[in-house]
């Protein structure tokens, strides 16, 4: 033991166990005997998670720990997700009965780089072009005619379309708890009971009821809203952002799917309701829906006629989430380091959770001071960690404040007093041209500039090119190349096999 960097993680789920199974292939715990990493897990808190939807760099995470994407498939009742499907988010069904849905799919839209075709786009009548993902993408064709993004025989984690995935967050924690033990991770069961700090900013010891007190060169911190560790024992101030971001609320549950084996949508569905929006996933037997929602604008009551008119009847059992919108700036103080929930939390839309402890994960392993103090590791870590929080909310906030919904909750978010500075300098831009790369320090993004071409084009915002027509005067070759992504897509759909269909040859 003597001369070990011994690392604590406190908490388990989705967050402690990936931070555990990634670490321990980062650091090749198995070969390296200075090294240490086990995982405290109170058996009496569950896990948050009625169906939760992933980012595209869930694959790479996947495949660098070491879990094969058919093990994945089967153990967590994995879909494939290839975006997200926004309906009544511009503006509410109409009394005719016309409704408004847009497509943020995860395929970069096609030559992307330099002007490509969004100028054309944009110069072409708002009344008879395509819409904005259909006119860009092959995805967009895949995804109406609810086909996979790739052929089972393709590669692991690989395929002509980038996806994501729909999963079942309890049985993904248990899967990565028993790849993190395979990797050499301790397991530790017991309850925290106490957490003594070290008079300089850490932590010396945590005290459990199991086994006493317990040492470590790093604590994570992975207790999820409880923040045990960052916030109730070391006071990392948390900063609210609930002045730009309204929704704090979420009803959630999960019901059997309409039939065992039929389509499964393979996108994430955001459906806008009067104070917020309804998710809906689907996994290979169930659905996970749950209705977000601003308590400032809708009671629990209210919230609940929403959920039980989108399923359509009221046999489930929901359970309500209350969450405070916002994070830490300081997520890595002294010798520890939050992950996850304890960090912060924005809002379920457009799956930022997962994505936000990949990140955390990633930047934790490729700072890690092998010896030495963790000063530096800690300002760098927080000050790419806050800066990527701050994009997020930005581009949260770009999908409400758009709207042209005209009920309270809508309203408000569309007031300018509430959107960020820095999001409506680039809103005036956009005014006159379209988002570029150079909008963006990647090292800050969790989001690239044309996923917020799909939400501003999705929602209908206008960027005015008619003063610089004349510097974009290949009008046919544009028109020949749109034509062919629009092949492209046929051909897509026709070699594709069905969501249901992959997933079946996969799990088989």
């Amino acid at each position: 033991m003597q001369g070990k960097r011994r690392i604590l993680i406190v908490g388990g789920g989705t967050a402690g166990w990936l931070t555990a199974a990634y670490l321990a292939r980062y650091l090749d715990l198995a070969q390296q005997a200075a090294f240490e990493i086990t995982v405290l897990e109170s058996p009496e808190l569950g896990i948050i998670g009625v169906g939760e939807g992933a980012f595209p760099t869930l694959r790479a995470t996947l495949a660098f720990i070491g879990i094969e994407e058919r093990d994945f498939v089967r153990a967590t009742s994995a879909t494939f997700k290839q975006g997200i499907r926004f309906d009544d988010w511009l503006h509410a069904p109409l009394p005719d009965g016309t409704r408004h849905h847009f497509l943020h799919p995860f395929e970069a839209p096609l030559d992307a780089e330099g002007p490509g075709l969004v100028p054309y786009w944009l110069l072409q009548p708002e009344a008879t072009r395509p819409a904005f993902a259909a006119a860009m993408t092959i995805q967009n064709r895949v995804v109406e005619q609810g086909r996979a993004p790739k052929r089972a025989e393709e590669d692991a984690f690989g395929g002509p379309l980038p996806y994501a995935y729909h999963f079942d967050a309890t049985r993904l924690a248990v899967l990565l708890q028993a790849r993190a033990i395979e990797l050499g991770v301790g397991h530790l069961e017991g309850r925290l009971i106490g957490v003594e700090p070290d008079g300089k900013g850490g932590i010396a010891h945590v005290l459990t009821r199991e086994h006493g007190a317990l040492e470590a060169d790093l604590y994570v911190d992975c207790s999820g809203f409880d923040a045990a560790l960052i916030g109730r024992a070391l006071g990392s101030p948390f900063r609210s952002a609930r002045d730009v971001l309204f929704t704090d609320r979420a009803l959630a549950c999960k019901i059997a799917a309409d039939a065992p084996e039929g389509p499964v949508q393979p996108v994430t569905i955001a459906a806008a309701h009067g104070a917020g929006w309804t998710w809906d996933i689907g996994l290979q037997a169930t659905r996970g829906i749950g209705c977000v929602y601003s308590s400032a604008h809708m009671s629990d009551e209210a919230a609940a006629a929403v959920l039980r008119a989108h399923i359509g009847h009221d046999r489930y059992t929901a359970r309500l989430i209350p969450f405070e919108p916002g994070f830490r700036p300081a997520q890595w103080a002294g010798n520890c380091v939050a992950v996850g929930l304890s960090a912060g939390f924005l809002e379920p839309l457009e799956a930022t959770g997962v994505l936000l402890i990949e990140t955390a994960v990633a930047m934790i392993a490729e700072l890690f001071p092998f010896a030495g103090p963790m000063d530096l590791a800690a300002h760098r870590f927080n000050a790419r960690m806050t800066a990527r929080y701050e994009r997020i909310v930005d581009f949260l906030k770009l999908h409400y404040c758009l709207s042209r919904r005209e009920e309270p909750f809508w309203r408000d978010n569309a007031d300018p007093a509430s959107i960020p500075a820095s999001l409506a300098g680039l809103l005036d831009a956009w005014r006159h041209r379209p988002p570029s790369r150079f909008d963006f320090v990647i090292d800050h993004e969790s989001f690239a500039y044309f996923n917020y071409q799909y939400i501003l084009y999705g929602m209908d915002f206008v960027t005015d090119l008619s003063p610089a027509r004349g510097a974009f005067p290949n009008d046919a070759v544009a028109m020949r190349r749109f034509a062919q992504i629009r092949r492209f897509g046929e051909q897509a759909v026709a070699d594709l096999p069905g969501h249901r269909e992959l997933i079946g040859q996969l799990r088989g």
